[in-house]
C-alpha cells in the first residue's frame, strides 16, 4: 500500500510537471519567433510585441481570481480544464491568420496559464506528506527553470525546420496527454461553491488598470508621452487601480488581503522581485531582435544564445538558496542586482560586430544575477508572511514575477521604438535593412543605459528591507 501510495504522488507530480513545463515553455518560446511573426504578418514591433505581452498580463491579472476558483470548485477541475483550453487556445495560436487573432489566442492561453499555476502548489501539497514538500517544490522549480531554459533552443529548432507556428501546435499533445492523465489520476477537493465569495469586481478592475497602464507605455512612443490618449489611458488605468484597492479593503473575501503589505519585508521583497524581471525581460525581448535581425543569426543559433542566462538560473538559483539560510537575503539580492547591473553596462558596448563568446559573457552576467537574487528573495517573501496569509504566498510571488515580465516588455518595447524611429527616419523594425544598423545599436544602447540606471536604484532599494530572523535550517 505504502509502494503505492509513494508511486501515486509522482505519478501526480509529473502531470503536474507536465503543466508547469508547458506554461513556462510559452514564457519563453515565443521571444525567439517575434522577428518571424512580425515579417509573416506584416506588423509592427509595438503591435508585436503583444504576442508576449497579452500572455504575461493575463496570467498576471487573473492568478489570483484563478487561485480562488480551485478553491471553489476544486484544484483537479480548474487544473484539467486550464490543460484543455490551453491546448485548444494553442492550436489556434497556430491556426492565426493575422496578427490580432494571435494576440486574442494568446490571451486565452495566458488565462488557461493562469488556471494551470493556481492550482499547481495545492496539486503538489495533497499528494506529499509535509516532510517531502520541501523536495518536491525543489523539484518543481527545476521544472521551472527547464521550461524556460529550453524555450530559446525548442523555438528556435522548431521554427528552422517548420515555421513559427510549430512552437504552438507542440503544446497540444502535451496538455491531451496531462489532461487525460489528470482525470484518471488526481484526487478529488471540491468544496461548497459559494459564487458571493468570487470577487469579481476585484478581478475585473485589477485586469483592467493592468492592462491600460501597460497599453498606454507600449504605445507611449507613437501617441506621444503627453498626447491626450497617453494621459486618458494613464487615468484610466489609475481610476481603476483605487477601485480595485477601495474594494478589496471592504469585502470579507477580497482577491489578496492588503494588510499582509505592511509586512516591510514581504514588500520589498515583492517590488525587488517586479524590479528584477522588468530588468530580465528588457534584455530578454531585445536580444532576438539584435541576433536575428540586426546580427543575421539563424533561428536556432540565436535560441542556443538565449539560453545562457536561464542556464545559469538553473544551475545557480539552489545553490544561492541554500548559502540565503545561512546568510539572509540582503546581500545576495543586493550582488544579484549587481550582476544585472554589470551585464546592461556591458550590453552598452554591444556592436553589431560582436562576437558569439562576447554576447554569451554578456548573458552570463544576467543569468548569474538572476539566479544569485531568485531564491534568496522568494524564501525571504515566503518566511515573512503570517501563518494566517500562508496561503497566498505563492500567488503574490507570482504576481510579482509576472508583473515584471510585462512591464519590461512594455518599458524596453517602448523606449527602444520611440529611439529607433527618431533615429531611423521614423521606420519600424518591421522594415529593417542594414542601412539601420547605427539606428538599431544606438536605441539598443540607450535602452540598456535606462536598465543599468534601474539596475543600480535597485541595488539600494534592495537594502532597505533590513536584517531577517534567523531562519530554521533542516540537516
Amino acid at each position: 500500500m505504502n509502494k503505492n501510495l509513494s508511486a501515486k504522488k509522482w505519478v501526480v507530480f509529473t502531470l503536474v510537471a507536465f503543466g508547469v513545463f508547458m506554461s513556462t515553455l510559452d514564457s519563453s518560446i515565443v521571444n525567439i519567433a517575434l522577428p518571424y511573426i512580425l515579417d509573416s504578418f506584416n506588423t509592427k514591433l509595438a503591435v508585436v510585441e503583444w504576442v508576449i505581452m497579452i500572455y504575461l498580463l493575463t496570467i498576471t491579472s487573473f492568478l489570483l481570481g484563478c487561485g480562488k476558483l480551485s478553491d471553489m470548485y476544486g484544484h483537479k477541475r480548474i487544473y484539467i480544464a486550464g490543460l484543455s483550453l490551453f491546448a485548444f487556445s494553442s492550436l489556434i495560436c497556430g491556426l492565426s491568420q493575422n496578427i490580432y487573432m494571435l494576440i486574442t489566442s494568446r490571451a486565452v492561453q495566458g488565462f488557461s496559464s493562469a488556471m494551470i499555476m493556481a492550482c499547481t502548489p495545492a496539486l503538489l501539497v495533497n499528494a506529499f506528506p509535509e516532510s517531502e514538500r520541501g523536495k518536491v517544490f525543489g523539484f518543481n522549480s527545476m521544472v521551472v527553470s527547464c521550461g524556460l531554459v529550453s524555450g530559446p533552443v525548442i523555438g528556435g529548432f522548431l521554427i528552422n525546420q517548420y515555421s513559427w507556428r510549430m512552437i504552438f501546435y507542440i503544446n497540444i499533445p502535451i496538455g491531451i496527454i496531462a489532461a487525460a492523465g489528470s482525470f484518471f489520476v488526481l484526487g478529488e477537493n471540491k468544496k461548497e461553491a459559494d459564487e458571493n465569495k468570487f470577487d469579481i469586481k476585484g478581478t475585473i478592475t485589477a485586469a483592467i488598470a493592468t492592462g491600460c497602464f501597460l497599453f498606454a507605455v507600449t504605445h507611449g512612443y507613437k501617441w506621444g508621452f503627453t498626447s491626450f490618449k497617453f494621459i486618458s489611458f494613464l487615468l484610466i488605468s489609475l481610476s481603476f487601480f483605487v477601485l480595485f484597492i477601495n474594494n478589496e479593503k471592504k469585502i470579507n473575501e477580497p482577491l489578496i488581503n492588503l494588510k499582509i503589505f505592511k509586512n516591510k519585508m514581504l514588500s520589498i521583497s515583492s517590488i525587488s522581485s517586479v524590479l528584477l524581471f522588468l530588468i530580465l525581460f528588457v534584455i530578454i525581448f531585445l536580444m532576438p531582435f539584435y541576433l536575428i535581425k540586426a546580427k543575421g543569426l539563424d533561428p536556432k543559433t540565436a535560441g542556443y544564445i538565449m539560453m545562457v542566462p536561464f542556464i545559469f538560473l538553473f544551475f545557480l538559483s539552489p545553490v544561492s538558496g541554500r548559502i540565503s539560510d545561512y546568510t539572509g537575503s540582503r546581500i545576495l539580492c543586493a550582488t544579484g542586482f549587481f550582476f544585472l547591473f554589470a551585464g546592461a553596462i556591458s550590453f552598452i558596448y554591444l556592436e553589431i560586430n560582436s562576437s558569439i563568446l562576447e554576447i554569451t559573457l554578456k548573458l552570463a552576467l544576467v543569468g548569474i544575477g538572476t539566479a544569485i537574487f531568485t531564491s534568496p528573495n522568494s524564501a525571504a517573501l515566503i518566511s515573512s508572511i503570517p501563518p494566517e496569509f500562508k496561503g497566498i504566498g505563492g500567488a503574490v510571488m507570482a504576481t510579482s514575477r509576472n508583473l515584471g515580465m510585462v512591464l519590461g516588455i512594455a518599458f524596453g518595447g517602448a523606449l527602444f521604438n520611440n529611439i529607433f524611429h527618431s533615429l531611423s527616419g521614423s521606420a519600424d523594425m518591421n522594415s529593417y535593412t542594414p542601412v539601420m544598423e547605427d539606428a538599431f545599436i544606438q536605441a539598443f544602447r540607450y535602452t540598456m543605459k535606462a536598465t543599468a540606471i534601474l539596475a543600480f536604484i535597485s541595488i539600494l532599494f534592495t537594502f532597505m528591507r533590513g536584517k531577517e530572523k534567523k531562519r530554521q535550517i533542516l540537516k
